[in-house]
């Protein structure tokens, strides 16, 4: 498990590495315990702009499993071209302006596999999150959404039920 010091401390030296200014935009559990919403992540998940992707690639390191999706297309989701404007800024860098995505954005990824861990995230965020906002959000995420989308409606209708 990483947790915010270690995540923050390891960009650190990353960001050392770089060779250009890139927005990072940390996702799912990565988001949450940047947030402080969880104490730890099991994993590293972020979002950046396709042309930031290979200076930042090649800076990595093999510490950590990074998973990177490009231009807010996040699983199965494409966010509204908003999200990176919504996410909330964490720490400047000297390369790395690193942000984590909005509560509401973060619920909208989680709805796709919605599974026991999911749901005890999107409890969390619940809090964080307006309802009516929300259902903005995932009709304007569903319009691009490439997976199955009626189990996407189906997992976003408990979410309503449960948490809203």
């Amino acid at each position: 498990m990483i947790d915010r010091n270690e995540l923050v401390k390891w960009l650190r030296s990353i960001d050392k590495k770089l060779r250009s200014k890139i927005t990072l935009i940390a996702v799912g559990g990565t988001a949450m315990t940047l947030l402080g919403l969880k104490s730890s992540t099991r994993d590293i998940d972020f979002c950046i702009k396709s042309d930031e992707k290979k200076d930042f690639s090649k800076a990595l390191d093999k510490k950590f499993k990074v998973d990177i999706f490009t231009d807010g297309c996040i699983f199965s989701e494409q966010l509204p071209a908003d999200y990176s404007e919504k996410s909330k800024e964490i720490i400047r860098m000297k390369n790395i302006d690193l942000k984590a995505l909005s509560p509401i954005d973060i619920i909208i990824t989680k709805a796709a596999r919605f599974n026991a861990r999911d749901e005890e995230d999107i409890k969390a965020l619940s809090k964080y999150a307006d309802k009516d906002e929300l259902v903005k959000r995932f009709n304007d995420v569903l319009k691009s959404y490439s997976g199955k989308e009626e189990d996407y409606k189906y997992h976003f209708n408990i979410i309503l039920k449960r948490f809203f």
